[in-house]
């Protein structure tokens, strides 16, 4: 018997509720995700679109302008990448910062990157402009660094009120009443024939509240939530008996993958729901984990009960979907779909 844990009454629902869309405590800066590729590709359309209209103003033809912007391109591009990389490597030492000197540290950091790409070009008379004053390649990637810096600044300030909704819409499905009435109901057949497999399903549901009633903000890993997932599937193996049949197949280079709280869960659940539960004969789920250098692929593959099924309303994938999106950026794949067997799958690339 694994010991109890004392929630008490102070924390209920509206307690998660309130904290779902509470913004961060000011005291405690988290650092601005500068190392994702989606920051790397943001900021070098913006810079070279800003670029493009400045010469605009100088430019005498197409053709000319074109010439222009490629030769600057040589010195803003190179020096935006080293930029992106070197705020990635000190993007905590930019957060310790109070909020009005972080501008100021990335505007640093483009400066001495700008400066780094312009000399070497400068020395060798390659560079776009080559008697101009170093000051003003240096100004250059000050002016952009800042510029870049506080666009995914507002970009975050943006997201609070996305990611609050994500997580709204992700308490709508995390306690659903059949199955809270479903498992009841087992552990009430059980207290008469197996005492203890009964106080077991009663533990496992209470692990899998606990987990759904816990902090929405905060990752957990891939490890984490297959060790719930196996809780829940315990659960309704109880249920459908030999009509469900679950085959894991897992990686164990993959458990350290960061993902969302109850991602994988709410995966399995739809599988069971509207591949097994339908299915006279029942069917089976195959959860499989795989990594592949810096990705892990994760995928939840269900049978397809060949009568009709009661549609759902995309809520939950949706959810994880979004809080991927929130977590990960342009770095999380996920997909869903019938494969060409007839299955039904949803396959989730994230970085490691």
């Amino acid at each position: 018997m694994r010991p109890t844990q004392d929630t008490g009454t102070a924390s209920t629902l509206f307690d998660d509720l309130r904290e779902a869309v509470t913004a961060p405590d000011p005291s405690r800066p988290e650092p601005l995700p500068l190392c994702r590729s989606g920051t790397m590709l943001r900021a070098l359309l913006l810079v070279v679109v800003v670029l493009g209209t400045a010469l605009l103003f100088s430019a005498h033809s197409l053709f000319g302008w074109l010439e222009e912007l490629a030769s600057a391109a040589t010195v803003a591009v190179p020096a935006t990448l080293l930029w992106v990389l070197v705020a990635c490597a000190g993007r905590r030492v930019i957060a310790r910062a109070a909020a009005p000197l972080q501008v100021g540290v990335a505007a640093a950091f483009g400066a001495a990157a700008a400066l780094a790409l312009w000399w070497p070009l400068a020395s060798v008379g390659m560079a776009p402009s080559p008697a101009s004053h170093p000051l003003a390649p240096a100004l250059a990637g000050a002016l952009m660094a800042a510029l870049v810096f506080q666009n995914e600044r507002w970009r975050e300030r943006a997201r609070l009120p996305a990611a609050a909704a994500a997580r709204l819409a992700d308490l709508q499905t995390r306690i659903r009443p059949h199955f809270l009435f479903n498992t009841l109901n087992t552990a009430i057949a059980l207290v008469q024939l197996d005492p203890q497999r009964a106080e077991e399903v009663l533990e496992d549901l209470s692990d899998l509240f606990r987990a759904a009633l816990g902090a929405l903000d905060q990752a957990t890993t891939l490890g984490a939530e297959i060790e719930l997932s196996r809780r829940y599937l315990a659960i309704e193996q109880l249920r459908f008996g030999r009509r469900l049949d679950v085959e894991w197949d897992l990686d164990a280079n993959a458990t350290a993958a960061r993902l969302p709280p109850l991602a994988l869960q709410p995966l399995i659940e739809n599988a069971v729901r509207h591949g097994i539960e339908p299915a006279d004969k029942g069917g089976t789920i195959e959860i499989r984990t795989r990594r592949r250098r810096d990705r892990v692929l994760i995928s939840v593959t269900n049978t397809v009960a060949s009568g009709p099924s009661k549609a759902g309303h995309g809520i939950g994938i949706a959810s994880v979907r979004e809080r991927l999106r929130l977590m990960h950026d342009l770095d999380a794949d996920f997909r869903s779909g019938l494969t060409e067997d007839g299955r039904y799958r949803v396959s989730i690339g994230i970085p490691v």
